[in-house]
């Protein structure tokens, strides 16, 4: 497994394609994290982020049956892993603990 720490939008991508349950393609995903996120982001960073996950072991890809409504083509899947599901917990964890040590007067501006 290549890297095993996740960036911003990669914890994004991964918790999208595991709250996907099985039906995350690009645009499933991209749709997902602009309606829940309110971020814009293009196609092709959604599919360089799941190949980067894909590289690092996080998540599987697999072919989708052909649809006719892209022309008979199939659609390539991905889910996430017992690896992925691992990063995610270690991820939220150190968020947790880090909110935990922060001062509650911090949030108080001016």
């Amino acid at each position: 497994m290549k890297g095993t720490h996740l960036g911003e939008f990669e914890e994004l991508v991964l918790l999208t394609v595991g709250i996907l349950s099985g039906e995350a393609y690009g645009i499933t995903v991209m749709d997902e994290i602009e309606k829940h996120t309110e971020r814009r982001v293009s196609i092709s960073t959604i599919h360089s982020t799941l190949n980067r996950l894909d590289k690092k072991g996080f998540i599987e890809s697999y072919v989708g049956g052909a649809s006719p409504t892209r022309g008979g083509r199939s659609k390539r899947l991905y889910r996430i892993n017992t690896a992925g599901q691992h990063a995610l917990e270690k991820a939220r964890m150190q968020r947790e603990k880090l909110w935990s040590l922060m001062p509650k007067n911090n949030f108080n501006y001016g």
